[in-house]
C-alpha cells in the first residue's frame, strides 16, 4: 500500500524520464507496485525492460497532462525536453536517489553501497531472504539474469533492501537500518573532486545508520571511515572477517563456502563462481543473519545472477562471448583475472572496452590501460558519455596513449571493429565486452551477425557430409513440430535417412561446437520464441521407424515409432502390455528419454535393452539393468540419442482383446485430459502430492497470459487457446510455480523440456 503522501504532500501520479534504465527502472516499478500511477519514457528501452515495466503496471509515455512528480535519471541534462516542460508547468523535479529515499522512509532500510559489487550484493541479500522466508522489499541496481525474479518487489515485513548510489550525492538523504558496503575506491570523480569528498559521504551515511554497519575486511578505507563514525557499530566480512567465508569448492554448480565467525551456519552453497562473488556472497549472507533471517546452506543455491555481470552471451563454436558492467580499473582487474584464469593456456582473451564518462576516463586511463593489458588483444571504442560534456584528456585517443604502441586499437565505427573481431577470434578463445554504457548492444550485434555466417557455413558443410535422401534446412519452423503448437525456429534442422548420415552430422557437430537436441514427436517440450540455438535431429524419416517381432516373446522398434502405431501393430501382433503408451502422443525415442508413463505404466517397465548413438557417434548398446532410470528420466540418454530399444511383451493374446484395454485407457485420457494443443504435464507430481492437484487447490485454473491458458480440466496443463506465443507459455509456467509456493511451500519442479534452453535461467 502507498504511503500518503510524498515529500510533505499528496502525490497521485509520478512520471520516470529514463525509466529504461537499471537506476530508475526498477525503482518504477516498486512504485508502481505500491499504489501510485506510475509512467515513464525512454530513449531506447530494451524489449526485455518494457515488459518488466509492463508487468508492474508502469505505462510507457510522453509526460502527462496529469503529473505531481517527475523523476529523472542522473544520466538526464537539464535540457531534456521533458525536463523543460515539467519546470514550465512548475512540477516538483526529483533525482533516483531522492525519490529512493522518500519512497522507503519508515521502513527498516538495508542499504548496499560502495564502489564494486553493489548490485551483486543487494541481488544476492534479496535472494536469500526470499529463500529464508523473510519477506523484506527490495529495490535492486540491476536485471537478475534468470527470469522469475523481479528486479523491485514490496515485501511483506518492515524491512527492504536497497542499492545505494553515491555518484550524484544524493546519498546524503538516506538513514539506513543496516548498512553494507562492499569497498571503495575513488570514483565519480566528476561529483567527488577529492577522495576527502566521497570518505566524507560514506562517514556521513554510517554516522545516520540507526544500527550496524557492515564493511570490507580488506577494505582499509571503508573500515577507517567506519570506525570513526560509528566505533562498536562495525562488523567485518571477508576471509578473515568478523563473518568469515572462504571458498572451500568451485564446480559447475557454483561456489561451496566455509562459513566461520559470527555465522550461525557453517557452509554455503552459492550459484556463481569466483573470489569476488564469493566475497559478495559473505556480505549478503552476513546482512541477511543481521537482519534477523535464519541461515541455511541453501539460500543462495538459486542465486538468479545479475545481467551484465560476467554474463555469458555465446559459446557458439567453442568462442565464449561475456559481457560485463565493469568500468573501473579494479573492477576491469578482478574480471580479467577470472577470465584468465578459466582459460588457463588452451586460449586468448580479447578484451573489447567502452569507457564510461570523460572524468573518468581522464582520471584513471592510466588504470585501464594497465588492468586491459592483461589481455591478448585490447579493442577500444568511443567514451560512453552518459551526459556528460568531453574533458581534456578523457577521450578514447587519450587513453590509448597510455598503452604500449600496438597493444591496442581504437574503433569508430561498428563495422570495422565487427570485422577486425571476426578476424581475430579462433576456437577455444574468451571475448569479453566491458563498459557500463551501450556496450551489451554493440555485443548483441555482432554476435547476431556472427552466427548468421556461422550457421550459414555450418549448414552448408553438413549437406557436403550427408546423403540427398537426408533433410536438411536453415532456421526450420519448430511450433508445428510440437503438440504445443509455439515458439521459433531451429537454426539447423536435420532429418537423417540412415545411421551413417546422422553419426556424419553429430561428428561435425562437436568438432564446431554446436550443440545437438534431438526432437521427437514434439510432445513434451516448449520451444522459446526466439528458436534454438543448436543443430536440431529428428528421426522422423521412414527407416527410424521399424516394428520387427523377434520370436515369441520380443519385439524390435526403432526410435522413430509413433507410440500409437506402436501400440497398432502390438494389437494387430496380439502383444499385450503397451496399451498405456497408447495415448501419449511421442514416438518411442522420446519415450525412452523420459521413461514417458501413463496409467499407472512406464515405458522402461516394457524394455529389455535400448540401442543409441552418442553426441561423439559411437552406437552403444545397453541391458536396462545397467541403465540409470528414474522417474520422467534416463540418465544414459542425456548425451545420448536413442536409435530403438527391444521391447518385452507382457503376455500374447488377441487383437480384440488388447484394442478393447486401449479404448478403456483412451477413453480415460479423454474425459481427464484437456483436448486443446498443450505439451502434457507442466510439473513433476512432488514425492507424496500432485501438482495438478495444488494448482488447482491454488484457484489457477483457467488462469491465462495471452493465448495460454491454465487448463480447466486438468490443472498440470497449459493449453494453446489458439495463438499463443512461447513467451506467453513461459510467463504462465512462472506465475503458476510462484503462487503455488506462495500457497503451499512446494517448489514445482517442471516435467515438459523447456527445448534448446535451461529452466534455471527462466524460473
Amino acid at each position: 500500500m502507498k504511503t500518503p503522501s510524498l515529500f510533505g504532500r499528496t502525490i497521485n501520479r509520478i512520471h520516470c524520464v529514463g525509466v529504461g534504465g537499471m537506476g530508475l527502472a526498477p525503482l518504477a516499478m516498486y512504485l508502481a507496485r505500491c499504489g501510485w500511477t506510475v509512467s515513464g519514457e525512454d530513449d531506447s528501452p530494451t524489449p526485455e525492460v518494457v515488459a518488466l515495466l509492463n508487468d508492474a503496471g508502469v505505462t510507457l509515455s510522453e509526460l502527462p497532462t496529469e503529473c505531481d512528480l517527475l523523476v529523472v535519471s542522473s544520466a538526464i541534462a537539464n535540457s531534456h525536453t521533458t525536463m523543460q516542460a515539467a519546470k514550465t508547468r512548475g512540477l516538483q523535479i526529483v533525482r533516483r536517489g531522492e525519490m529512493l529515499a522518500e519512497a522507503v522512509k519508515g521502513k527498516k532500510l538495508a542499504a548496499v553501497c560502495g564502489s564494486h559489487g553493489k548490485t551483486t550484493t543487494s541481488t544476492m541479500l534479496a535472494a536469500a531472504l526470499h529463500a529464508a522466508g523473510f519477506g523484506a522489499g527490495y529495490v535492486l541496481g540491476g536485471l537478475p539474469a534468470r527470469g522469475g525474479f523481479p528486479p523491485a518487489a514490496v515485501g511483506t515485513n518492515d524491512w527492504i533492501v536497497a542499492e545505494i548510489d553515491e555518484s550524484d550525492g544524493t546519498i546524503a538523504h538516506f538513514s539506513p537500518e543496516l548498512t553494507l558496503t562492499v569497498n571503495l575506491d575513488w570514483d565519480h570523480v566528476d561529483h567527488y573532486r577529492r577522495a576527502e569528498d566521497l570518505g566524507a559521504a560514506f562517514g556521513g551515511l554510517f554516522a545516520r545508520t540507526k544500527g550496524v554497519v557492515l564493511v570490507n575486511q580488506g577494505c582499509q578505507l571503508s573500515q577507517g571511515i567506519a570506525a570513526a563514525a560509528v566505533p562498536g557499530r562495525v562488523h567485518t566480512f571477508g576471509p578473515d572477517g568478523d563473518f568469515a567465508g572462504e571458498i572451500v569448492g568451485d564446480d559447475a554448480v557454483g561456489l561451496t563456502l566455509k562459513l566461520g565467525g559470527d555465522f550461525q551456519s557453517n557452509r554455503a552453497q552459492v550459484r556463481a563462481h569466483g573470489q569476488f562473488n564469493a566475497l559478495n556472497a559473505t556480505a549478503a549472507l552476513a546482512a541477511a543473519q543481521l537482519m534477523g533471517a535464519t541461515m541455511r546452506a541453501d539460500l543462495l543455491a538459486d542465486f538468479p545472477g545479475v545481467r551484465r555481470r560476467q554474463t555469458v552471451l555465446s559459446t557458439l563454436g567453442d568462442v565464449r562471448v561475456i559481457e560485463d558492467y565493469a568500468h573501473h580499473p579494479s573492477e576491469i582487474r578482478a574480471l580479467l583475472t577470472e577470465l584468465r584464469r578459466d582459460l588457463g593456456t588452451s586460449g586468448r582473451l580479447i578484451a573489447v572496452f567502452q569507457p564510461h564518462r570523460f572524468s573518468r576516463t581522464a582520471q584513471f586511463k592510466a588504470g585501464f590501460a594497465e588492468a586491459l593489458q592483461m589481455a591478448n588483444e585490447v579493442m577500444l571504442l568511443d567514451v560512453y558519455g552518459a551526459g556528460e560534456a568531453p574533458v581534456a584528456g578523457g577521450s578514447t585517443a587519450d587513453l590509448l596513449k597510455e598503452f604500449p604502441v600496438g597493444s591496442a586499437r581504437h574503433f569508430t565505427t561498428d563495422s570495422d571493429l565487427f570485422a577486425s573481431l571476426d578476424a581475430a577470434v579462433h576456437q577455444g578463445d574468451c571475448v569479453a565486452f566491458i563498459g557500463a554504457g551501450s556496450i551489451d548492444r554493440k555485443a548483441r550485434a555482432w554476435l547476431a551477425q556472427r552466427h548468421r555466417t556461422f550457421w550459414d557455413r555450418f549448414a552448408d558443410n553438413a549437406r557436403l557430409r550427408i546423403s540427398a535422401a537426408s533433410k536438411l534446412t536453415r532456421e526450420e519452423p519448430l511450433a508445428n513440430k510440437t503438440t504445443m503448437r509455439v515458439g521459433g525456429a531451429a537454426r539447423v534442422y536435420a532429418e537423417p535417412a540412415n545411421i551413417a548420415d546422422l553419426q556424419g552430422l553429430l561428428r561435425m557437430a562437436r568438432e564446431q561446437g554446436v550443440p545437438v537436441l534431438p526432437l521427437g514427436r514434439g510432445s513434451n517440450l516448449i520451444v522459446a520464441d526466439e528458436g534454438v540455438d543448436g543443430l536440431v535431429l529428428s528421426l522422423s524419416h521412414a527407416h527410424w521407424a521399424t516394428f520387427e517381432p523377434r520370436g515369441a516373446d520380443r519385439v524390435w522398434v526403432g526410435a522413430g515409432l509413433r507410440l500409437k502405431n506402436l501400440c497398432g501393430l502390438a494389437a494387430k501382433a496380439g502383444l499385450t502390455g503397451f496399451e498405456f503408451l497408447e495415448g501419449i502422443p511421442g514416438n518411442v525415442g522420446g519415450a525412452l528419454r523420459m521413461n514417458a508413463g501413463a496409467m499407472g505404466g512406464w515405458m522402461f517397465d516394457v524394455v529389455e535393452e535400448v540401442q543409441f548413438v552418442t553426441l561423439q557417434g559411437e552406437i552403444v548398446t545397453r541391458r536396462k539393468e545397467d541403465m540409470h532410470v528414474t522417474y520422467r528420466h534416463c540418465a544414459d540418454l542425456d548425451q545420448a540419442i536413442a536409435l530403438g530399444a527391444l521391447l518385452r511383451p507382457a503376455a500374447s493374446s488377441d487383437a480384440d482383446t488388447v484394442n478393447r484395454q486401449i479404448d478403456v485407457y483412451r477413453r480415460k485420457r479423454q474425459e481427464s485430459q484437456p483436448r486443446e494443443p498443450s505439451a502434457g504435464c507442466i510439473f513433476k507430481n512432488p514425492e507424496g502430492n500432485s501438482a495438478g492437484r495444488l494448482i488447482d487447490q491454488t484457484g489457477l485454473k483457467g488462469l491465462r497470459v495471452g493465448d495460454a491458458e491454465v487448463s480447466a480440466v486438468h490443472g498440470n496443463f497449459i493449453v494453446n487457446r489458439g495463438d499463443a506465443t512461447g513467451a506467453d507459455v513461459l510467463n504462465l509456467v512462472r506465475q503458476v510455480r510462484n503462487r503455488v509456493r506462495e500457497a503451499h511451500g512446494v517448489v514445482l519442479e517442471p516435467e515438459a523440456q523447456l527445448f534448446g534452453k535451461k529452466w534455471e535461467d527462466i524460473l
